[in-house]
């Protein structure tokens, strides 16, 4: 009876051994970009994105990234300067946040060099308002312990669904703007490092 005992403990224990290990993954800002485009006057677009960002997944496949509003970057000052206080409202509204969930043994059996399409739903909030966003990505492993990635659509942001048409008119009455487009398309590349747990 004994023997059988540590039998069925053995094997447990290989089992275990034999399983990955799954793991928690950071977000690198350095090698991590969140770009979206203004259109304004029509067809006139200017590239803008954020110098500031967060994020992690979790061994469960939950996904946050959190993007910190007060460090938009659109090359002018001025308008970094009213794009915070005038649309982002950053007073009250600090960051945004997307939120997902992906298959974490996905993440774990990928090889390295390796690169596979994926989708999931998503959790945008911004502004005090949230919604359901549909992301389609590429994922690549890089080494061991290093992820990228990478949209594959633009993400389409309506500033009307998030309460932020009050203040995109706002900024084309003082900009002296005929029109300032609220659909905003936004893409990303995201590097991620892994970090094993016990």
């Amino acid at each position: 009876m004994r023997d059988l005992i540590l039998s069925i403990a053995l094997t447990g224990t290989l089992v275990l051994g034999a399983s990955p290990v799954l793991a928690d993954w950071t977000l690198d800002p350095e090698r991590s970009a969140v770009t979206y485009v203004t259109i304004k006057s029509t067809n006139i677009p200017e590239n803008n994105h954020f110098k500031e960002m967060r994020g992690q997944i979790d061994a469960t496949g939950q996904v946050v990234v959190t993007l910190m509003l007060d460090s938009v970057e659109t090359l002018v000052p001025i308008r970094n300067e009213r794009m915070r206080e005038i649309l982002f409202d950053t007073a009250n509204y600090k960051d945004a946040e997307l939120k997902a969930r992906i298959d974490p043994k996905a993440l774990e059996s990928l090889p390295v060099g390796q690169i596979q399409r994926m989708a999931a739903e998503g959790q945008l909030t911004l502004h005090g308002q949230s919604q359901t966003l549909t992301l389609s990505m590429m994922v690549g492993r890089l080494d061991a312990d290093t992820l990228m990635v990478a949209s594959t659509e633009p993400l389409l942001i309506e500033a009307s669904k998030f309460g932020l048409s009050e203040g995109v008119e706002k900024l084309r009455a003082i900009a002296g703007l005929p029109s300032i487009s609220e659909a905003v398309p936004v893409v990303f590349v995201v590097t991620f490092t892994q970090t094993a747990n016990d």
